[in-house]
């Protein structure tokens, strides 16, 4: 009986009735006093804002994820914007950087040892014990973390942060998320020669080898919970691109990293279009930046523009790829990515090498410009004043994170800009004062996406992830902004997670239905997404 303050799912601490106590054999463990879950909640808030940092508030919010589900998603869900950034990005990369050190309890995740392939069932049985019907994987290898790199088995912690973002935002039911932590080694050597390692301390594991153990994952996880969606965090760029290639279309699978922020730019360049008075069609987009998360966001504009009747070879023609060695041509093609290929300009249209990003505006004269590049201070005001140049309003989007890795920072863009550019950042940007004007600075934040898309694939029951419902997913978050003031944000505050992940569940939901990937009839798709919404009440 004592055990129910052991287990995070059923412990209600000092909200504990009377009658409760005397059920559950806790008379004399608790203080006397009952409290409301607002009441402790209010606690929770009032200790947080004692700490000095915001790594400790991380720690203690996670503390209390173990200990108490309910009151740690109820006081995150009542606080969504000041706990977000303390709960996933960016704090959670210093948890991630100090895993080993800090390391107490695994947080509900599965750990699974690319050494040890004969016993991922065992794992996975073994993590999701006590668990309902698991609908959902978060699954990381840890080797692309964005903006920090390879960080072996520290990386554990983004799958946690990233199940509790999605029922934060969405509702999802935590009990049916599964966070997966692959240990597939290192290449960081500070963790190999550090005592303190958790990890495996070999090489990452790569090639044949590597793709045949997540073969097998793939398999063991489909039988154990059949209907899953893999949802694929943190790889590196190359595994992470032939993982998405090799199961796109055999299981219900979608990488954040790819996909997420290749809809995400596609929802912001929705809005801008909006502004502008234009059409996509008739856009020049230069993608600053061609790893994953660039040809992911080229991808999905060249599938909007196919949804709308173009042809791919018509639809790439309006991007423009430039990497470290300047706008990606096809001459390069022996040391490029499959993706890179796909939009490599002809050398009949660029037979010169173009390196300097200021002379590409001149050239290409872009009418949108997104950073990806992880490369700070790129954007420089000759780059931000030909913007201007060459459009009245110009979408200027520099989402690279953390902020001191942007491209540019947002008083930079609305200053250099004169406040014509359309602006969003990667990472929360303060409001910009220009001329007695507030600019309110939009984020690419993929928590307005992944966690409402991940709710309408479950409530379907989605044989696959589609292109269109991830291009409606995009247009179910840009529905939600009013853009007809000067200064409004291009992308939904954090504050409105709930409403955009409603908006986007019911536009994946309806896409699917259309398209025949739902598995389930849905009479009602608001009363279904209503129905499916966990509530952090006890």
């Amino acid at each position: 009986m004592n055990d129910i303050l052991a287990n995070p799912f059923t412990n209600k601490g000092t909200a504990f009735t009377e009658e409760e106590r005397q059920q559950y054999g806790l008379v004399g463990r608790l203080p006397a006093k009952v409290e409301t879950i607002a009441e402790q909640s209010t606690r929770v808030l009032a200790a947080l804002h004692e700490l000095p940092t915001n790594y400790l508030k991380h720690l203690s919010l996670m503390d209390l994820y173990e200990e108490n589900r309910t009151l740690f998603f109820y006081t995150v869900i009542h606080n969504i914007t000041e706990l977000l950034p303390i709960l996933y990005t960016p704090t959670v990369a210093d948890g991630i950087m100090n895993f080993s050190r800090d390391f107490k309890t695994p947080r509900g995740a599965a750990y699974l040892n690319v050494n040890e392939p004969e016993r991922i069932k065992e794992a996975l049985l073994a993590a999701s014990e006590g668990l309902d019907d698991i609908k959902m994987m978060v699954i990381t290898d840890g080797e692309g973390i964005l903006g920090i790199g390879d960080w072996g088995v520290q990386r554990a912690w983004i799958t946690t942060g990233k199940l509790a973002v999605y029922t934060a935002a969405s509702g999802i039911n935590p009990k049916s998320i599964l966070p997966v932590s692959i240990d597939a080694g290192t290449d960081r050597q500070e963790l190999i020669d550090s005592p303190y390692y958790l990890g495996l301390k070999q090489p990452r594991l790569r090639g044949d080898d590597y793709l045949a153990y997540i073969d097998q994952f793939v398999e063991v996880a489909k039988e154990a919970f059949p209907n899953v969606l893999f949802h694929w965090e943190d790889f590196g760029r190359d595994h992470a691109t032939q993982i998405l290639d090799r199961y796109r279309y055999e299981i219900c699978t979608f990488n954040d990293d790819i996909q997420g922020t290749g809809v995400m730019m596609n929802a912001a360049i929705a809005a801008a279009c909006q502004v502008m008075g234009e059409s996509l069609e008739n856009q020049r987009v230069l993608i600053f930046g061609a790893g994953s998360a660039g040809i992911g966001i080229a991808d999905q504009i060249t599938n909007e523009l196919q949804l709308k009747g173009m042809s791919f070879d018509e639809a790439k023609q309006n991007i423009y790829c430039f990497d470290r060695l300047g706008l990606v041509r096809q001459n390069e093609e022996g040391n490029m990515t499959s993706g890179k290929v796909r939009y490599a300009r002809s050398l009949e249209e660029f037979p010169e090498p173009l390196m300097d990003l200021s002379e590409a505006i001149d050239i290409i004269q872009p009418s949108i410009l997104v950073g990806c590049s992880g490369q700070p201070g790129m954007f420089t005001q000759e780059v931000i004043e030909k913007m201007c140049q060459y459009n009245e309003r110009p979408a200027i989007l520099p989402i690279s994170n953390p902020t001191l890795l942007n491209e540019a920072q947002a008083y930079e863009v609305i200053e250099w800009s004169k406040g014509k550019a359309l602006c969003v950042t990667g990472s929360p940007s303060d409001p910009v004062e220009y001329e007695g004007t507030t600019f309110t600075i939009g984020q690419a934040n993929n928590a307005l996406l992944y966690p409402g898309l991940g709710l309408g694939i479950v409530i379907a029951q989605a044989k696959h992830v589609t292109d269109k419902m991830l291009n409606a997913a995009a247009h179910g978050i840009a529905s939600l902004q009013d853009l007809s003031y000067l200064g409004a944000p291009i992308l939904p505050h954090v504050s409105k997670l709930r409403q955009a992940s409603k908006l986007v569940a019911k536009a994946v939901i309806e896409a699917a239905i259309e398209e025949g990937m739902a598995q389930v009839e849905i009479q009602d798709i608001d009363a279904a997404i209503d129905e499916a919404i966990w509530q952090a009440e006890y």
